[in-house]
């Protein structure tokens, strides 16, 4: 763990028993530090061929280190016993960015370019001009 707190924002996905697997992830990140969550958006697989999935994304602030971070999400991965590859994801959590400050975030290169069922959730809760994206309503999951 750092001294100081680390801002960590976050992509998720599911759309094999994304009910059941979201809850279980949001309970671990919970645990993570101070986080904030967007909506659930229902979004069309991005090559057509699986189901829709549930996206999401959140800001983490941690005393973690990213090391830690990219450990503790690939546990989350394997923890709900995804496939790979496969067109039914358990879940997939992804490390956009992070930083001290959000505006001086550092991008994940193995991100770019951002794909828009990244855009869309994580655009509720930061705003920069990289989550722009086409203005396409896409529906919300309801708790």
């Amino acid at each position: 763990m750092n001294d100081t707190e680390t801002i960590f924002a976050l992509a998720l996905a599911s759309n094999f028993e994304p009910e059941f697997n979201f809850k279980k992830a949001y309970n671990r990140i919970l645990t993570l530090g101070d986080v904030q969550f967007s909506d659930i958006y229902l979004i069309p697989c991005r090559d057509g061929v699986g189901d829709d999935y549930w996206n999401s994304a959140c800001l983490i602030k941690s005393k973690y280190a990213i090391d830690e971070i990219l450990s503790i999400l690939k546990k989350m991965e394997e923890e709900s016993n995804r496939v790979r590859p496969s067109h039914k994801i358990s879940l997939d959590v992804d490390l956009i960015a992070w930083g001290m400050q959000l505006d001086d975030m550092q991008f994940n290169p193995k991100k770019l370019p951002l794909a828009l069922d990244v855009k869309v959730p994580m655009s509720d809760i930061w705003h920069n001009s990289l989550f722009e994206s086409p203005n396409i309503s896409y529906p919300k999951i309801q708790d």
